[in-house]
């Protein structure tokens, strides 16, 4: 019980860090000319994924690779069937054209990388799976390319993005990134020892928890970012706050991860890394069937029953 106190603790501590450091940075860049597409594309976007960061991160310095890795598979599993399965029976979500024939799939394809990369058994006849100091590189490196279509994306278009951005002093805005800064990396140790007290403490593996209970808890603000843009009918940013934080969670976290440590990939299965890619076939079929360009509220349910069956699935194994 103390352990799933300290993990709700500890999550809030990750979000109020993530919220201060990004109000703080912003107002910081804002003040020395940066446009808000940089500002949207660079520190906000960091921002919704840095709960994500801050546990895969710590997990992957203290050797709990499978908390890393199965924080991003489950997340981005989460994202799709759960998050986007939720928003579309609120509102169904409009998928913008560049979305459907670029966003989605690199991020179909950065779960098919992860796939390949990490199943070196299999492919390379290597003697163990690992998430090396090299695939991290490589990973970054996809990284930096998504990076710039997305600033040739949003420069191409046009127009400044809409960011209400708090106006602060430059000393009161370093105080926000300090506290900020804090707050994710105390709330991310707190919260990955914490579960792996609880995966200890019933006899789960660290993977399942991963996966599970902490890829959740992390998904928590892109979960209020999209149903909130799905209340105000704003669906292609429900949609593109998702697939955009699914590239940044492989590419970015996890290459971030495996430069910090190489990352086994322990108890976490081809199920797993597979259910993840189907994850992303599902949205990109649906963007092409029903009603095209859209995730309908029949789809939405389709998505959220899928990912009730996935867990299922998990609970099993561990009963």
């Amino acid at each position: 019980m103390l352990n799933f106190i300290i993990l709700v603790a500890s999550l809030t501590a990750i979000i109020y860090g993530a919220n201060f450091m990004v109000d703080g940075a912003s107002s910081l860049a804002k003040k020395y000319n940066i446009p808000n597409i940089v500002i949207g594309l660079t520190i906000v976007a960091f921002g919704t994924s840095s709960p994500e960061l801050a546990v895969s991160a710590y997990s992957a310095y203290t050797g709990n690779a499978e908390i890393a890795i199965g924080n991003v598979v489950g997340s981005n599993i989460v994202n799709i069937l759960f998050i986007l399965g939720v928003t579309a029976t609120i509102f169904p979500l409009t998928i913008l054209r560049n979305t459907v024939l670029k966003e989605i799939p690199l991020s179909l394809l950065a779960a098919i990388v992860l796939y390949l990369m990490i199943n070196d058994i299999k492919f390379s006849g290597h003697q163990k799976d690992i998430i090396s100091l090299a695939d991290g590189i490589i990973l970054l490196g996809f990284m930096t390319i998504f990076m710039y279509y997305m600033l040739h994306l949003a420069k191409s278009s046009g127009e400044d993005e809409d960011l209400q951005i708090q106006k602060m002093t430059v000393a009161k805005a370093v105080i926000f990134i300090i506290t900020g800064l804090i707050l994710l990396v105390g709330g991310g140790k707190f919260f990955v020892d914490a579960a792996v007290g609880i995966a200890e403490g019933f006899g789960m593996s660290k993977a399942i928890i991963g996966l599970t209970i902490v890829a959740i808890g992390t998904s928590l603000p892109e979960l209020a970012t999209s149903v909130v843009a799905a209340l105000k009918r704003n669906s292609d940013i429900a949609v593109g706050n998702i697939v955009g934080s699914n590239i940044f969670n492989i590419f970015f976290i996890l290459g971030t991860s495996a430069i910090i440590s190489p990352l086994p990939k322990g108890d976490i299965t081809d199920f797993d890394l597979l259910a993840c890619i189907f994850a992303s076939v599902v949205l990109l079929i649906s963007a092409y069937t029903l009603d095209r360009h859209k995730v309908t509220r029949v789809e939405g349910i389709i998505f959220i029953l899928c990912y009730i069956a996935y867990i299922g699935y998990k609970i099993s194994e561990v009963f």
